[in-house]
């Protein structure tokens, strides 16, 4: 058994590199059975969180701390911080992966950095649309699944990364598509999901029948799907739709009281008609028959 000596994952046997950090191993892994590898220690980060639904986190870092963000996500910094922007990767090739992978979770192209390089210093952060800031602290090799978009800032030791739904039903219909985000530790890392935020700890075997698109993060136990639910009756009259996302423990799950999509909806309901087609599919197929979808459609 073979471990990463970069972020201590578990490597399977003859492996060129680590598919959780990406680190190469040029004459191939660490072929010693039973290897543990050296715990990774991260100084643990200081923060506060301000405001109801519209969130600011005030991020203290000590000398020589660094965290990273999307771009366009910081409100202020002290002069204590330095930032720069760039691509992550130690090739053009990494580079441009990384790039594609941040393109298709809904991030933008480069992270940006700050690190306090001249005494401690003070960074802010928030999203983009009102809503709740989420910090998950993770361990060594601990992950985290979360909607696109959904990332705000982590310390330089988390590792984003693309993962891919793999049922095709829950990639249609989940709301969510085929492309979540794995946020993989050691460290803090911040979330920003729309509205109120609820949180379940399902025990092993227990069901929680999600609406399409509530959805922000779940740890990777949880057995997600998209199940039909209830009848064309209550799809057409009732406004929930036909499908609901299914999650199966153990493991947490975090939910949201605000879609994206459905804000954009309440803000501009004549550019959006049909906003609530990615939470009730069948909405999308009776809004091309005529008037009948609007007709039949509801706000809900």
């Amino acid at each position: 058994m073979a471990f990463c000596t970069n972020c201590g994952a578990q490597l399977k046997d003859g492996a060129r590199f680590c598919v959780n950090c990406g680190t190469p191993f040029a004459g191939g892994p660490l072929p010693v059975t039973g290897y543990a590898p050296p715990p990774v220690t991260v100084t643990p980060l200081k923060y506060d969180i301000e405001g109801h639904n519209l969130q600011i986190a005030r991020v203290h870092l000590e000398p020589g701390q660094e965290i990273y963000a999307e771009a366009g996500k910081m409100i202020y910094k002290s002069v204590q911080v330095d930032w720069q922007t760039k691509m992550t990767g130690q090739t053009i090739g990494d580079k441009l992966l990384g790039a594609i992978k941040r393109k298709l979770m809904g991030e933008s192209l480069f992270w940006t950095f700050f690190r306090a390089n001249n005494g401690p210093g003070e960074v802010g952060f928030a999203g983009h649309y009102p809503g709740k800031i989420q910090v998950f602290e993770l361990a060594a090799g601990q992950q985290i699944m979360v909607q696109r978009d959904a990332f705000l800032f982590a310390q330089s030791s988390v590792n984003v990364d693309i993962a891919l739904v793999r049922k095709l039903g829950a990639g249609l219909l989940g709301g969510e598509g085929f492309i979540l985000q794995k946020l993989t530790g050691p460290g803090a890392v911040f979330i920003h999901a729309g509205g109120d935020h609820v949180d379940f700890t399902l025990q092993p075997g227990e069901i929680l029948q999600v609406q399409t698109g509530h959805l922000v993060a779940f740890e990777p136990a949880i057995q997600y799907d998209i199940q039909m639910v209830g009848t064309i009756r209550n799809a057409i009259f009732g406004g929930e739709g036909l499908f609901l996302a299914t999650l199966t423990g153990p493991g947490r799950v975090l939910l949201q009281s605000m879609t994206l999509e459905r804000l954009r909806h309440e803000l501009s309901p004549s550019e959006h008609p049909h906003a609530g087609e990615s939470q009730n599919p069948l909405r999308a197929v009776t809004g091309g028959i005529g008037g009948l979808g609007s007709f039949f459609g509801t706000d809900d």
